[in-house]
């Protein structure tokens, strides 16, 4: 399990947030209820305060694990 850290945020084509991760991979962060409850990605505030959580990157895991 490979952890990077959030830079920054953007939005995809469908309006859905996506964390940009120290790597330069990204990662969808979606307020799903009940799969997936962050309710800190609607607003910016939220989503400034997690600026540098460290978010399990499966692109970095999975290159790791095929060499």
């Amino acid at each position: 399990m490979v952890e990077k850290g959030i830079v920054e945020f953007i939005q995809d084509d469908e309006g859905h947030w996506v964390a940009l991760l120290e790597c330069g991979h990204k990662q969808h962060v979606r307020h799903d209820p009940p799969w997936q409850n962050r309710p800190w990605v609607i607003s910016v505030q939220g989503r400034q305060q997690h600026i540098g959580r460290r978010l399990t990157c499966k692109a970095c895991g999975d290159r790791e694990s095929s060499v």
